[in-house]
């Protein structure tokens, strides 16, 4: 409850993103990193490798096993974090 407060969303949201229904976007992973004061990328860490900090990202899935429309969500929202970082410079 706490941490959607935070990131002013519902808990019903959170807890969708907990068990893997919904992917949150990008400003929403900027908003749950900020809450719980971690770099973003921490978030993508099975629990072992965060304690340590130390381990390698996990290997992407091949793009072919991609389904398309998440591979269009990512793009969409990619597109928008470039044009907003390339706004603010």
């Amino acid at each position: 409850m706490k941490l959607a407060e935070l990131c002013d969303t519902s808990t019903s949201y959170i807890g969708q993103i907990e068990i893997g229904n919904r992917f949150p976007s990008i400003e929403m992973i900027e908003k749950i990193s900020k809450s719980l004061q971690i770099k973003p990328h921490l978030l993508f860490l099975e629990e072992d490798d965060a304690d340590t900090q130390a381990a390698a990202v996990p290997p992407l899935p091949p793009i072919s096993t991609v389904p398309e429309r998440v591979k269009g969500e990512l793009l969409r929202q990619l597109n928008a974090a470039v044009t907003r970082i390339v706004k603010k410079l």
